[in-house]
C-alpha cells in the first residue's frame, strides 16, 4: 500500500541525441554587435555628489541610532531582570532562616 509505483524501465522516453539532430555541414550563425543602449549616462555634478554623500550619512547615522537603542534596551533588561533575581533570592533566604 505504501509502496512507491514506478513504470516499467522500457516505456520510458527516448530523447534524441545531439548528433541525430544537427547535421554536421552546418556552419555557424555570424555575429553580430550588440547596439549601444540608449539610455543616458549619470552624471554626477558636484551638488549631487554632496546630496548622496550626505544621504548616505544620514542613513549610516540612523541605522546606528536604531542598532545602539536596541543594544541598550537588551542591557537594561538584563540588569532588571538580573537585580529581581538578588531580590527575590534575598526573600526566598529570609523567609526560610524565618526572620
Amino acid at each position: 500500500m505504501f509502496t512507491p509505483k514506478y513504470p516499467p524501465t522500457d516505456t520510458a522516453p527516448t530523447v534524441p541525441t545531439a548528433s541525430s539532430t544537427v547535421p554536421a555541414t552546418t556552419t555557424p550563425a555570424p555575429v553580430t554587435p550588440v547596439p549601444v543602449s540608449n539610455r543616458p549616462t549619470i552624471q554626477l555634478t558636484p551638488g549631487s555628489t554632496l546630496a548622496l554623500v550626505g544621504g548616505g550619512t544620514a542613513v549610516i547615522l540612523i541605522v546606528g541610532t536604531v542598532l545602539v537603542s536596541m543594544l541598550l534596551a537588551v542591557a537594561v533588561t538584563g540588569v532588571s531582570v538580573a537585580i529581581c533575581a538578588v531580590v527575590l533570592r534575598s526573600l526566598l533566604n529570609d523567609s526560610r532562616k524565618g526572620r
